[in-house]
């Protein structure tokens, strides 16, 4: 009876790791689609900030334009 005993533990053990397998994959697949989402709403972000970063340079450019043509016209 000592060998049934064993058998018994071996394959719950087993059983048990695989099912730890499965919780790990599981948690591995739900982490692969959220990701995307993230990325995609941190590049929307940054992708704005250079918008209105550039934005702030146009305005710094046409303030510099005017004020050296006001120059030259006196």
């Amino acid at each position: 009876m000592p060998r049934g005993g064993s058998f018994l533990n071996k394959r719950q053990r087993e059983q048990a790791r695989q099912q730890r397998q499965r919780d790990k994959a599981e948690r591995r697949s739900q982490r692969k689609e959220e990701r995307p989402e993230s990325a995609v709403d941190e590049m929307e972000e940054l992708r704005k900030h250079a918008e209105d970063q550039a934005a702030l340079f146009r305005i710094g450019a046409e303030d510099r334009e005017l004020s050296n043509s006001d120059s030259e016209g006196k």
